[in-house]
């Protein structure tokens, strides 16, 4: 059945309007987007499908590329293209509101945030959210990739860059690709060393984030490991 002959009170749009966007699930929004289904299927329909593609994950469908997305029923590379621009839109108000918040006063926002950007990343990355001395964001900076056994993270580089910024403390932050958050030896050892190499600058290291697919973010402030 077609949502246009639903009655008016169950359509998502209607809905929307009358109640507010946070009364839609996650597939009826994405509906919205989709506008239309196809043959035999509503645009609500296909977008359920679509989000199981993904395993029911807004951050996997965040990240996947418009070649894949494009292959999937109902999408194709116009509409594959105008979702990619609606969720990178989505990113930047976040970074937005991340630079008027003391972040250190709002580690789920901070943890939200990072999800979005790295959860389901294929490839490891190591980055650092640079803060002011009111814990404002100054800037995200992606300063390596790779197995991070593999890529060696320097830190007379993240020293460099903490002295360009102006910094007065930062937040540490990789990605797990194995989806598991549990941090390695490699792990808390770099973290040291990258606490002792800031502190000799003044740059305090505010925690320390894993990201790993659907797993909670791991904190080293949390788990003591600062």
């Amino acid at each position: 059945m077609a949502i246009s002959d639903w009655p008016e009170a169950e359509r998502p749009r209607e809905r929307l309007l009358a109640k507010g966007a946070q009364s839609l699930s996650d597939a009826e929004l994405l509906a919205i987007f989709l506008r239309v289904g196809i043959k035999g299927k509503s645009a609500v329909d296909l977008a359920r499908e679509l989000l199981t593609h993904f395993d029911g994950q807004l951050s996997r469908l965040g990240n996947a590329s418009v070649k894949e997305l494009s292959t999937l029923p109902g999408m194709g590379p116009a509409k594959a293209t105008q979702l990619m621009a609606v969720l990178e839109l989505a990113r930047r108000a976040l970074s937005e509101d991340m630079h008027n918040r003391d972040l250190l006063g709002s580690p789920q926002v901070v943890r939200d945030w990072l999800r979005l950007k790295l959860a389901n990343l294929p490839y490891e990355v190591f980055a650092v959210l640079w803060l002011d001395n009111q814990n404002h964001l100054i800037r995200y900076e992606e300063l390596f990739r790779g197995t991070l056994s593999q890529t060696s993270v320097y830190p007379r580089e993240v020293v460099k860059q903490a002295l360009e910024h102006n910094a007065a403390a930062a937040i540490l932050v990789h990605n797990h690709p194995s989806g598991v958050a549990e941090p390695s030896r490699a792990d808390e050892m770099l973290t040291r060393g990258l606490k002792d190499a800031l502190a000799m600058v003044d740059v305090k290291v505010a925690d320390h984030f894993i990201i790993a697919g659907s797993a909670q973010p791991l904190s080293f402030a949390e788990r003591g490991l600062l």
